[in-house]
């Protein structure tokens, strides 16, 4: 009971430590330094090397929640590898993905063969031992980090083959890595217990991996069928949380029992395992959505704790000792991550500008290389602790260097929008409103509110000569294309009609004509005029309906039509161009988009179509999405190409939405 206790106490002092950890970390990215090397500082500070916020004695105790954090930072992992998005550019992820695998694995871990003499914490081994650590160090600096890589991708609005490769070998590899250290891990262990390598060995490591594989698989139907419950997200997320780590528990338990019984180590990988189920329920599953979903809601806090934990699991003794080795490993894994992604790029036909910097987007390692070293060296404790803070210290080195070096790389290949975005705020929307009245002042006010730049038009000279609150107002004598071109109609995004009709109608040919104004929106006063304005693709606001169905709506469904007018916080609705090709003829329900997304309609050819699962996008499709201001955003990007694109901005709000004037021609050959 008293043993209970004291776990007890030990938790709730490391919950603190870790709320803590959060809120300092967070201010890491002002300096420039990712939050994850935040949470690993002050992790190494409060643990018992430093303020001992975090007694050594306390680290044991804790070791569980490293168990329940890998196994979901695996989880998010294999969230990534959503096959249908990967499938048009597999070739470069292919050959770069080699490269990066066999030579990164290979020419590092010879290297640190090579060096082992020279190496302190390993030069008094034999050569078995020597290569066995090899193996293993190989196969960590193998390891990338999905989250990092997509982090930076968000922050530089990246877009673009380079940028698509990169996410796709980020993620195939962290699966692949944890294939490649099943088989390694087992290798040195055979190599370190001297157990001779036969045909029985082999036997073993294929049936250690297909049981991994198999019991991967029962996993993902397990995780299916918990998300198939009606129950909270909460309460998923916790049965989730659960299956994680009673799969490292069933890793002890037929570790122990096969030795009892057969006298053989059987080793199962967790993290392949639960790679392998979070991989089952993306793919194979209809939940993938709220998987996701999930996935989002709890990583971030599994990131506090694993990574403040693993900060006060580095000693600073050995650290101190090893920090030139540590530097030779860093420029070890570089060089030879440098050399693997140059001959699998040429191997995938990349051009030579992507070759050179093709090293750039891997240099980042998180949450999957820290997993497998505190794997090696809870498995080996005599020289676990030197190999644990020595490969840390890489690690750190890696996500200090990383980003930025991921950064420069999106710039040179020049498939960053983040140019473009500042272009955007930088870059007026003009709108001319014709008439002078009260609704067209408040209008006005409202529009420069967003930014726009608003110019009334009148055809009274007295009232266009007086002020109304700094609403710049212009005197017309006719409504002619000389005068229209006079006040600059042909710089305006967009038209506001509000005289009567015949004069509206006029001036809304001359535009359609002459101008190509983007938006036409008029107030029509007689019902015979509709038609007209119609066929000149003007937006029609009829007062005498407008006000009756805009209540009628609000009564009737008062959240989607709050939604619609921009009235919620943080929320709006907006029309985005698809023009991305890799997703011409990929149907809605699968595309990888954020969970608190909906597409309402698809605009098609002037034909709008109501969005379903199943419908199918073309190139040139407007779609009418709902959702947050930040997963419009992602959505956005997912939807571009890489060709400079206008902008335009929801009528309703104001919001910058992207627009394009001359779309690609779809193909008409496929169905929905």
């Amino acid at each position: 009971m008293e043993n209970n206790l004291d776990i007890l106490y030990i938790i709730a002092g490391f919950i603190i430590v870790a709320i803590a950890a959060n809120k300092i970390a967070s201010y890491f990215p002002k300096i420039k330094l990712p939050v994850i090397t935040g949470l690993l500082f002050i992790g190494i500070l409060t643990g018992p090397y430093v303020l001992n916020l975090i007694p050594e004695k306390a680290i044991p105790k804790l070791y569980f929640l490293n168990e329940i954090s890998l196994s979901f930072i695996a989880f998010a992992a294999g969230a990534e590898l959503y096959l249908k998005e990967l499938k048009g550019r597999m070739k470069s992820i292919k050959w770069m993905t080699f490269g990066q695998l066999f030579f990164t694995f290979v020419l590092s871990g010879s290297a640190i063969l090579f060096l082992s003499n020279r190496i302190s914490f390993i030069s008094d081994f034999d050569w078995k031992i020597k290569l066995a650590i090899s193996l293993l160090i190989g196969t960590i600096f193998v390891a990338r980090s999905p989250v990092s890589a997509i982090a930076v991708i968000n922050e530089m609005r990246a877009k673009g083959p380079f940028t698509q490769t990169a996410i796709g070998v980020t993620v195939v590899k962290d699966v692949l890595v944890i294939i490649l250290f099943t088989i390694c891990f087992a290798l040195a262990n055979a190599l370190i217990s001297n157990i001779p390598f036969d045909i029985w060995l082999v036997l073993i490591l294929c049936g250690e991996l297909c049981l991994s594989i198999f019991i991967g698989f029962l996993l993902g139907k397990i995780m299916n069928w918990v998300l198939s419950l009606k129950l909270t997200i909460a309460v998923k997320a916790v049965l989730l949380a659960a299956l994680g780590y009673s799969i490292y528990l069933l890793a002890r338990f037929v570790h122990h029992e096969s030795i009892l019984i057969i006298g053989v180590d059987i080793y199962i990988e967790p993290l392949l395992i639960c790679i392998i189920g979070s991989f089952v329920v993306v793919n194979y599953s209809k939940f993938r959505r709220e998987f996701s979903k999930i996935i989002d809601l709890v990583v971030p806090m599994i990131y506090v704790v694993f990574f403040t934990l693993t900060g006060a699991s580095i000693s600073l003794e050995i650290l101190k000792q090893a920090w030139v080795i540590a530097l030779l490993f860093f420029a070890i894994r570089l060089i030879s991550m440098a050399i693997g992604a140059f001959i699998g790029g040429t191997l995938g036909g990349d051009p030579l500008r992507f070759n050179r910097i093709s090293w750039m987007p891997y240099v980042t390692q998180a949450g999957v290389a820290i997993g497998l070293v505190e794997v090696v060296a809870a498995k080996y404790p005599t020289w676990g602790a030197e190999f644990s803070t020595i490969l840390i210290a890489v690690i750190v080195l890696n996500q200090i260097f990383g980003p930025p070096l991921f950064k420069w790389s999106i710039l040179m290949v020049g498939e960053s929008h983040r140019q473009r975005e500042l272009q955007l705020k930088n870059r007026v929307q003009n709108v001319i409103i014709f008439g002078l009245e009260c609704q067209s002042v408040t209008l006005a006010r409202q529009l420069a509110a967003h930014e726009w730049k608003v110019k009334i038009i009148t055809r009274n000279k007295e009232k266009s000569q007086l002020k109304y609150h700094g609403v710049e107002t212009e005197y017309i004598n006719k409504f002619t294309l000389e005068e229209l071109k006079r006040i600059k109609l042909d710089k305006a995004d967009a038209l506001v009609l509000l005289n009567q009709d015949k004069d509206n109608l006029k001036v809304c040919e001359l535009a359609y004509e002459y101008f190509g104004t983007r938006d036409l929106v008029v107030r029509v006063n007689e019902r015979g005029y509709l038609s007209k304005f119609q066929e000149l693709g003007a937006l029609i606001v009829e007062p005498t309906t407008v006000m009756v169905s805009l209540m009628d709506h609000l009564v009737r469904s008062p959240i989607a039509t709050s939604l619609l007018l921009g009235m919620e916080e943080n929320q709006d609705t907006v029309d985005l161009e698809m023009q991305n090709p890799l997703f011409h003829g990929v149907v809605i329900r699968d595309l990888n988009i954020p969970t608190d997304l909906i597409i309402l309609a698809t605009k098609r050819n002037q034909n709008t179509i109501i969005s379903t699962g199943f419908t199918r996008l073309r190139i040139g499709d407007v779609l009418t999405v709902v959702g947050s201001l930040d997963s419009i955003e992602k959505l956005r990007l997912k939807m571009e190409n890489n060709k400079v694109q206008d902008y335009k901005k929801n009528r309703f709000t104001g919001k910058t939405i992207s627009f394009k004037r001359k779309s690609i021609q779809p193909d008409t050959d496929l169905p929905g």
